[in-house]
């Protein structure tokens, strides 16, 4: 196996975000995004006979690693419609969730697909390649304010208003349809010794708009409270800080904003408990071998209600 097979098909913090699950054999599951299949199989390899995984991806590359196995079901379709796929499929509660909202090893190195600016191909982006609106799309047709809005919102740059400004001056003349082109526009705004770290945050800002990943984690994050069985457990690894930040607020105080709820006696009223209060990263090892995993984070939480089981000691703090 290939270094980049081994980047794509092992997940990062497999274990742990699998043992986060406390599967049961009997118990009935949810990946919410499969990708290369690595979460699946692992979960798969802890069921029994009557046990069920289901599995959701819209990128129809993922199809490829498809699970023949009686107690697998893939659904090609977004997470945000989780809930509609459980009542399609009868399912009433499940006894766990994991979501590993990362982008896939294989989608930055597909020259084809547009997600990194190593290559030069069509301006795309999209996980799914039969929605309509592509990162070239986006780039020639948005109002200068709201691409200003999604460089700063999505990818915090603090020049994006000079950003959105000179895009919006260049696709006057000719549109902007590959990535080349995009990058001879950008680049000179950005200092040569921080050129990467800059356009990695531009193409991420891109990406998130060309997916609307904030609304579907959103969607996801809401849907995934409702389906959870008392006991059950949320799993959710993160790469930045926009998703990191709700998943961290829903945990919580049980809503995506962080407003703290409380009772009478003054008691916070969520319905989650925290499984690691500290977060968790990957180890050195898993970095070296996937640099891109520096970032992520590892978020457990249990709906209360069920009986409770220690993973991770509650006195660490973050």
């Amino acid at each position: 196996m290939t270094n980049e097979e081994m980047t794509y098909h092992v997940p990062v913090m497999l274990k742990n975000s699998v043992d986060g699950m406390d599967i049961h054999p009997d118990g009935t599951y949810m990946d919410v995004t499969f990708g290369g299949g690595g979460h699946s199989k692992e979960i798969l390899s802890r069921l029994g006979a009557k046990g069920k995984l289901l599995s959701f991806d819209q990128d129809e590359d993922a199809e490829k690693n498809i699970v023949n196995d009686k107690r697998f079901i893939f659904v090609r379709s977004n997470f945000r419609y989780l809930s509609n796929f459980l009542r399609y499929y009868n399912v009433e509660k499940v006894d766990a969730i994991l979501a590993d909202l990362g982008v896939s090893s294989r989608h930055f190195d597909d020259s084809k697909r547009g997600f990194s600016f190593r290559f030069n191909s069509a301006l795309d982006m999209r996980m799914n390649k039969r929605a309509g609106v592509t990162a070239a799309d986006i780039v020639n047709n948005y109002e200068e304010e709201r691409l200003a809005n999604i460089f700063y919102s999505y990818g915090e740059l603090k020049n994006s208003r000079k950003l959105s400004s000179v895009i919006v001056r260049e696709r006057a003349k000719n549109n902007i349809r590959t990535i080349e082109e995009f990058l001879t526009t950008i680049k000179p705004l950005f200092p040569e010794k921080r050129e990467k770290k800059e356009l990695a945050k531009v193409f991420q800002a891109l990406r998130i708009e060309v997916n609307q990943e904030i609304e579907a984690l959103k969607e996801m994050l809401v849907s995934a409270t409702e389906a959870l069985k008392p006991g059950g457990r949320l799993v959710v690894i993160t790469y930045h800080s926009l998703e990191d930040r709700m998943v961290k607020n829903l945990m919580k105080t049980g809503n995506i904003e962080g407003k703290q709820k409380q009772d009478f006696f003054g008691n916070l009223q969520t319905p989650f408990r925290l499984i690691n209060n500290k977060v968790i990263t990957p180890t050195p090892e898993e970095i070296e071998r996937n640099p891109r995993s520096r970032s992520a984070k590892l978020r457990i939480a249990e709906k209360k209600g069920g009986g409770s089981k220690e993973l991770y000691p509650d006195s660490f703090k973050e």
